[in-house]
């Protein structure tokens, strides 16, 4: 592979992982699903993989797209900035993970509530006639702070 093919995955492959998020925010859960592959999983652990169990699976970009469209509703706003990010590339299939720090604002008892997620993706990528889809998600979530959020 190429120095200026390797760069050209890598930047697809980065814009999937925005596009993720970039969804997520707009609230378009049918977009947000689009970025996988028609067979994609996300798996959700609460910590570590390696030492958790998942505690959720997703398979499949409709039961995705209605998952997230659930949990979109669940919070009045969410942005989720993506920070660093590593990618392995293996010809048409990529390995990466990236972090996320997520925050979403909802209301409990009619106050503002704050809850900000520390988030890892470490994703399984795969090159699709539709582009580089993402093959498997294993969300993590290493940790999670709620508070009262003034605006």
């Amino acid at each position: 592979m190429s120095d200026a093919s390797s760069l050209i995955d890598r930047l697809a492959i980065r814009e999937l992982v925005d596009a993720y998020a970039h969804h997520a925010d707009r609230r378009e859960p049918e977009a947000q699903a689009g970025v996988f592959t028609e067979d994609g999983q996300v798996r959700l652990f609460q910590g570590d993989p390696t030492t958790h169990e998942a505690d959720q699976v997703i398979t499949g970009r409709a039961d995705l797209a209605a998952t997230f469209d659930h949990l979109i509703r669940q919070y009045d706003a969410t942005t989720y900035p993506n920070a660093q990010s590593t990618v392995s590339l293996d010809g048409d299939t990529a390995s990466g993970d990236s972090y996320c720090l997520a925050h979403h604002l909802t209301r409990e008892q009619g106050e503002r509530v704050l809850i900000v997620m520390a988030i890892r993706y470490l994703d399984e990528f795969r090159r699709t006639d539709e582009g580089w889809r993402i093959a498997r998600r294993d969300l993590v979530f290493d940790w999670t702070d709620r508070r009262t959020s003034r605006p």
